[in-house]
């Protein structure tokens, strides 16, 4: 699929996540004032979407429509903002800006930051499990994925290993297992769940698990090569350089690609997703 015709794709897709994140956000006067403007704080504007872009295409790879993956979108969008929030923390990374306007923490106060990433990451758990119309061992099957990924085993261990990384002790190995949790886990969950929302099979399942788990690394190498100073200390440019880590970012992009050739043109959308995540300029 030629960048134009992703771009038109994405035209399509993304207008149903906006409009489904608007309906699971808080509407005024709903829940306290404060808390809804924190949390909304970072998901609107939000980034480029590409986790719930996934998790559409994935269903349409299995030759469902998208819209039976939305409620994987959603949940992964708002446990992606959760996990940013939390990040840009003073406790974390401490970061002032995020998507070109200042950090929650920075808005909203600390408290607020706090309380926000909270409520969001239960919010993304009560749109999965009342997803409507989707068969309940399905939604288990995502929930668990949704857990999964945000918790020590993903997202939350990956965030652990990170703070406490010894650049002088750092090599590929150890990089790529923080990336696989702290990025990855994200992505397989947006995958697969999506996917097994829409009726995917264990067969399908397995080679998406396959495709998401080397695309969530080769993305965040790619992400680090792009930080031409290097300046993290788990960051894949302190063992392999800036064209070492472009070059295991296509490696392992190719390994994610081969994983989707049994679905045909039905992954296109999938294909051009990895290839715009990885070989990105910004």
């Amino acid at each position: 699929m030629p960048e134009g015709e992703l771009r038109g794709w994405l035209a399509l897709r993304l207008p149903q996540v906006e409009q489904a994140l608007e309906a699971a956000l808080p509407v005024r006067g709903a829940w306290p004032e404060r808390l809804a403007a924190a949390m909304r704080h970072l998901v609107f504007p939000g980034g480029k979407r590409l986790r719930p872009a996934l998790a559409l295409a994935s269903a349409e790879a299995i030759g469902a429509d998208a819209s039976r993956a939305l409620p994987m979108a959603v949940a992964v969008e708002l446990i992606h903002t959760y996990s940013l929030i939390h990040d840009d923390l003073p406790c974390m990374d401490d970061d002032a800006l995020r998507r070109g306007r200042p950090t929650t923490h920075v808005a909203h106060g600390e408290a607020q930051a706090v309380l926000a990433g909270d409520a969001l990451q239960a919010l993304a758990f009560e749109v999965l499990l009342g997803a409507p119309g989707v068969d309940a061992s399905a939604v288990c099957f995502a929930t668990q994925e949704l857990a999964r990924a945000a918790g020590p085993r993903g997202i939350v261990g990956g965030q652990v290993d990170d703070l406490d990384f010894d650049p002088t002790c750092a090599d590929a190995k150890s990089i790529e297992s923080v990336h696989a949790r702290k990025t990855g886990a994200l992505f397989v969950c947006a995958v697969v769940g999506g996917a097994r929302l829409a009726g995917g099979d264990a067969t399908s399942l397995r080679r998406l698990r396959d495709y998401a788990e080397r695309l969530g690394v080769a993305f965040q190498i790619a992400d680090d090569a792009l930080d031409a100073d290097g300046d993290d200390a788990c960051s894949y440019l302190r063992v392999a350089g800036a064209r070492g880590a472009s070059e295991r970012a296509e490696a392992l992009l190719h390994e994610a690609l081969l994983a989707l050739e049994p679905f045909g043109a039905r992954a296109e959308p999938l294909r051009a997703l990895a290839r715009m995540g990885v070989r990105r300029s910004e």
